[in-house]
């Protein structure tokens, strides 16, 4: 017997599965991570629900995820509706012809990686995502595929750490399931 649930109980059992480490990578951060979900198979289901419901409407050719995590849901979205997927990788792990975008870290600066041989100008991408936290990734990520002419429709996260406004650094529309304000 299949088990309906609303949106808002979807919310409630995504948060429930998403796991926090205290001090994490450093003392004072609260580390959530997402990899709990995918230990639970009704927490996986529901935000796989709440994944297509909300893209379902969104008029889109591609979907991008971000390494590492945004290879994780961009693929669950890709066989939901039907469209390619294309990763933007860390420097140095992906052949053929690339563009690059560096973006800052807390305690230096990453490079990331664009494969541009499949996207082309006119392209309306989806960025998925596991976190927003300062927008350095995200924002590198709009930038690689605006600098090849494709469109940015909006930039998906399960979770946004809202203290940070990351948001204000993407320069695309983000949509997040979850917020924590610390």
């Amino acid at each position: 017997m299949a088990i309906i649930m609303d949106r808002n109980y979807k919310l409630q059992i995504l948060k429930n599965a998403i796991k926090s480490y205290p001090d994490f990578p450093k003392p004072g951060i609260i580390f959530q991570d997402t990899f709990g979900v995918f230990y639970n198979n009704v927490a996986l289901k529901a935000l796989k629900d709440l994944i297509v419901e909300h893209v379902s409407s969104l008029e889109i050719d591609l979907v991008i995820g971000l390494d590492s995590r945004g290879f994780l849901f961009g693929p669950i979205i890709c066989m939901e509706l039907n469209k390619p997927f294309l990763p933007i990788r860390k420097k140095g792990k992906l052949p053929g012809k690339i563009i690059q975008q560096k973006y800052a870290l807390e305690y230096g600066e990453a490079t990331f990686e664009l494969q541009t041989e499949f996207i082309k100008k006119g392209t309306k991408v989806l960025i998925v995502d596991d976190l927003l936290a300062t927008g350095g990734s995200l924002g590198a990520a709009v930038q690689l595929v605006n600098s090849v002419g494709a469109d940015v429709i909006e930039c998906l996260v399960i979770m946004e750490l809202t203290l940070l406004k990351g948001r204000d650094k993407v320069g695309a529309p983000v949509h997040s399931f979850i917020q924590y304000d610390s």
